[in-house]
């Protein structure tokens, strides 16, 4: 039987610095002692972007009172963790540095192994930690860096379906905010400015519809709304409002066919998943665009429709934290997988299914999806 395991998470891969205690009992039931994380948004919304070098400096000078805070909450030391668990990647090379060598010099100090995290696993483990979810699932990651529908078959083990072929669609929401002049982050104010507007006014296309490939593509789409703005600017504020209600719509009605075409393909693969139990299988939306509702709805509608569960874990655990992080590398442990030694070194680039062909570049750092 897995043992009563506690561990510190640390979550340094963007604009977000983080620390979390997590344990995991011997029935792998799931205890957040302290969740910490402090934003960079006000440094970088002047930019309307991260900044990498800023990012990196934000993390130096925070990190080490987020972990002792972290340790506060909890009300525990370093010497009442079995582990310590840092991302390594993917992520802007310069946070992942020093998260992952703050990891090493505490794992050192303390005596304690340390997990190096790829941050995607932390994503694709969550539904875990949240909903004491089964394998195999589902996942869409939609985040600024990332969009892929990833099947999760257990711990380690990752089958990439499909992937964006070019921008990411927490890119084509934040780019899109950009050219109509909205605040950073993207996302959120998008959101806000389709609320009143005409969803129907402008019939932005929808890339990859009715292809049999998983994949995705928000470049064409956004190219369009760039188009449109410049042919009827000046814009005003129903402009733009209109703009984004059309915009989200075509993501919409895009992520509907794709997802739905990922779910015909799993209950094919998987005809019965879970014939004892009786459990749907499950569909898990993880990345900061989960919280777009319209974008929530429709998923719930499509799971509702093909007998599927729909998962979205709770808003903070959706974007980038250190719980996911400890949780991973709580799920390794209970695996029997061996600590990392301290050697081990981050990776701006770290595709969770290693085997996937390479769709959008592979250089000196790896491949990007």
């Amino acid at each position: 039987m897995v043992p009563f395991l506690r561990i510190l998470g640390i979550e340094t891969s963007c604009d977000e610095t983080a620390a979390a205690v997590v344990e995991r009992d011997a029935e792998g039931h799931s205890n957040v002692l302290s969740d910490v994380v402090l934003s960079q948004l006000d440094e970088h919304s002047a930019y309307g972007g991260v900044v990498p070098e800023i990012a990196a400096r934000a993390h130096v000078e925070a990190l080490d009172e987020l972990i002792e805070e972290a340790l506060k909450r909890a009300n525990v030391s370093l010497n009442d963790v079995d582990a310590i668990a840092a991302t390594s990647g993917p992520g802007l090379i310069g946070g992942l540095l020093v998260g992952l060598m703050t990891g090493k010099a505490i794992a050192r100090a303390a005596g304690k192994p340390l997990y190096a995290i790829n941050h995607l696993e932390g994503h694709a483990l969550t539904a875990r930690l949240t909903d004491g979810l089964s394998f195999p699932y589902l996942m869409l990651l939609v985040s600024g860096g990332h969009t892929q529908l990833i099947l999760v078959r257990g711990v380690g083990q990752y089958e990439r379906w499909g992937t964006t072929i070019d921008d990411a669609l927490g890119e084509a929401f934040d780019k899109t905010a950009k050219l109509l002049g909205l605040p950073y982050p993207g996302g959120p104010a998008v959101e806000r400015m389709a609320r009143d507007g005409n969803p129907d006014r402008f019939g932005f296309p929808r890339p990859l519809v009715g292809e049999a490939r998983l994949d995705f593509s928000f470049s064409g789409l956004k190219t369009a709304v760039r188009q449109a703005a410049q042919d009827i600017a000046p814009l005003s504020d129903q402009d733009v409002a209109d703009i984004c209600a059309s915009f989200q719509k075509a993501v919409s009605r895009t992520l509907k066919d794709r997802i739905g075409r990922g779910l015909q393909r799993f209950k094919t693969e998987f005809p019965a998943t879970f014939p004892a139990s009786g459990e749907k299988p499950a569909l898990v939306v993880a990345g900061g665009v989960a919280a777009n509702l319209e974008l929530r709805g429709t998923l719930q509608a499509l799971c509702n429709k093909n007998g599927f569960r729909f998962i979205a874990p709770p808003l903070h655990l959706c974007t980038d934290n250190a719980v996911m992080i400890a949780w991973a590398g709580l799920e390794r442990m209970a695996t029997g997988a061996a600590p990392d030694t301290l050697d081990v070194q981050p990776r701006s680039r770290w595709p969770l299914d290693s085997n996937a062909e390479t769709l959008i570049g592979f250089g000196k750092r790896g491949a990007k999806a």
